[in-house]
């Protein structure tokens, strides 16, 4: 009788569910300001500035939050309590667990962006993704120009990474501004909109690129007086805020001009998403 050929049939591959986080440990908590703490986890992960993670509690809900470091051994996320989410994360300590998944969406191009100098313009909590930019340009100091800072705070006691200041006025081109300053505080900075900074700032459009990251009206505001300078929109790079639910595609709230925030962004160069465009 011919032998019956045995046929091995593979184990099926598993494959990751995309929605499932992974727990990672804190292993620090500083509060910045009245509203807003930095949370340090042990996450081993390669990431870049501009990303974001959507960070979870189980039973509360989940929320993105933006990446405000550069390092594959550990992650920073630096959170605004306005919900639900982050007043609990609020109350989390170092050597709790928190529950991540990511990192989404597209972050700034700095590889392609070598041999410019950068001009950052941050307002409010929107200065916390730019915060990772300036540690890859210290990790490559070689690879980019001048570095000028522009940050604008509501009042004093609302600057964030006041540590990281110190650094920052002596390696580059720091502009603090506070809206106002109630308390009368003594401080080394001017009272005024971020945007009368740049206003008066002598900027050359040359060889420069732009990261701006705010509220929208603050933004809004910022390019036309950058255009104004002779910048155009291909220099000038954004990061967008939008209800990122599910930040694979799939649910489309995220959209802007087509385009979606998890996926195209959150960091667009302004042309690709300016209502001003040709096409």
């Amino acid at each position: 009788m011919p032998r019956t050929k045995t046929i091995r049939q593979e184990p099926e591959e598993k494959t990751e569910n995309p929605y499932l986080p992974r727990p990672t440990k804190i292993t620090m908590v500083r509060r910045e300001s009245t509203d807003c703490f930095l949370i340090r986890t042990d996450l081993k992960s390669k990431y870049e500035p501009g990303q974001f993670f959507q960070v979870s509690i189980p039973g509360i809900g989940e929320a993105p939050i933006s990446v405000a470091s550069y390092s594959q051994d550990f992650l920073d996320l630096n959170v605004r309590e306005v919900g639900n989410v982050t007043k609990h994360l609020a109350k989390l300590k170092r050597g709790d667990t928190l529950f991540i998944r990511g990192p989404y969406g597209k972050g700034y191009p700095m590889e392609k962006l070598f041999g410019k100098s950068i001009v950052l313009i941050g307002g409010g909590s929107g200065v916390a993704p730019l915060k990772g930019i300036l540690t890859y340009v210290d990790k490559h100091k070689d690879s980019f120009g001048d570095v000028m800072i522009y940050f604008g705070f509501r009042t004093p006691d609302d600057i964030l990474f006041k540590e990281e200041m110190k650094q920052w006025r002596r390696k580059y081109q720091l502009n603090i501004s506070v809206d106002k300053n109630p308390k009368k505080a003594r401080i080394s900075c001017d009272v005024c909109f971020i945007t009368n900074l740049v206003e008066k700032a002598k900027m050359n459009p040359e060889n420069k690129v732009v990261f701006i990251c705010g509220p929208p009206v603050m933004m809004k505001i910022t390019i036309e007086l950058l255009k104004n300078k002779g910048f155009k929109e291909e220099q000038i790079y954004i990061s967008t805020e939008r209800l990122m639910k599910c930040a694979l595609g799939v649910c489309g709230h995220c959209m802007i001009h087509g385009k979606y925030t998890c996926l195209d962004g959150p960091v667009f160069r302004y042309d690709e998403i300016s209502q001003d465009r040709n096409d």
